[in-house]
């Protein structure tokens, strides 16, 4: 493929739909290449909360941006959407298929719409807002998002507190909501000729729930309990930015005593149930993404062929 008109294949939809098992199927069938769109497999050593592909999967098909960094650095969507374009250009390059598929909406749209380019941090309005959080409580914070900016504040969590502190940042030093920002930036991917060719994975919510309990229940038989042990005694800090995801911060609720491990596994459930919601929400809102039943595998390969042409 020319690099000029070159596509780039990317899969969505929420937790536990199936974007891996139809990605890596893509890309054996396109000779394609996984470039991982998730915020926590880009961390090493948190590996069963995070459901990375396993040795057999990175053996068949190689993947990209997993296992980049130590779970105490910081890595942002602006920092995913520019390797992951870099990426699928060498990709590209090589005579293959980038497939990038993953769930975080916000790395998604860092990647096809692009980052609004400020305003950058200001350190004593972020130290004000850390601390009323601290002693008011984040609620208090996510609602007056709620207020100045209800698209944005529907697509993230309520307990994400990075996320909210830094929307209400900028609304207060420009005034304008985060989610209108981002009506005015530059894709990455155009910036590079690259054209993203769009399919979101949805299911019956029943179908989806049943995956999502046995996804857990899976994770917690695999030994993320151990596995959470093991980072600890390794000195990563509970407040390491992975430790706040899913699966993991309920491991931490239970290790500390506050709750029972039948607890955290039912809020483990519960938790990604309404994660999975609001990804959907996000992505609803997506332009771009052509929606397909996971199990639609010939209306996929059919749209993938005619889409890839040219």
């Amino acid at each position: 493929m020319d690099i000029k008109t070159g596509k780039i294949l990317i899969i969505v939809g929420p937790t536990a739909v199936g974007k891996s098992e139809v990605a890596l199927w893509l890309a054996k069938e396109f000779s394609g290449e996984i470039i991982s769109c998730d915020s926590m497999q880009v961390y090493r050593g948190f590996d069963i909360g995070t459901d990375k592909p396993g040795p057999e999967a990175r053996q068949a098909v190689p993947h990209h941006l997993i296992d980049i960094i130590e779970p105490t650095e910081q890595f942002s969507a602006a920092d995913f959407a520019r390797l992951a374009a870099e990426t699928a250009e060498q990709i590209i390059r090589s005579g293959n298929l980038p497939i990038v598929a993953g769930g975080t909406g916000l790395y998604h749209r860092a990647l096809v719409e692009g980052l609004f380019p400020g305003p950058g941090r200001q350190p004593e309005l972020r130290k004000k807002l850390r601390q009323e959080a601290e002693k008011e409580g984040l609620d208090k914070l996510y609602r007056r998002l709620q207020q100045v900016d209800p698209d944005y504040a529907s697509r993230i969590s309520a307990t994400d507190s990075v996320r909210i502190i830094r929307a209400l940042e900028v609304f207060f030093l420009t005034g304008i909501p985060l989610s209108r920002q981002f009506e005015r930036t530059s894709s990455p991917l155009r910036e590079r000729g690259l054209n993203p060719v769009q399919i979101g994975l949805k299911l019956k919510r029943e179908e989806l729930y049943r995956r999502i309990e046995a996804r857990v229940e899976r994770m917690f038989a695999s030994g993320i309990v151990e596995e959470a042990k093991a980072l600890l005694l390794r000195g990563v800090p509970e407040n390491a930015a992975p430790f706040k995801g899913l699966g993991y911060r309920q491991v931490l609720q239970y290790l500390r005593g506050e709750i029972t491990l039948e607890q955290a596994i039912e809020k483990t459930k519960l938790e990604t149930r309404h994660f999975a919601k609001r990804q959907m929400t996000w992505f609803k809102k997506s332009p771009g993404i052509n929606w397909f039943d996971a199990g639609d595998r010939e209306g996929i390969r059919r749209f993938v062929e005619n889409n890839l042409k040219g």
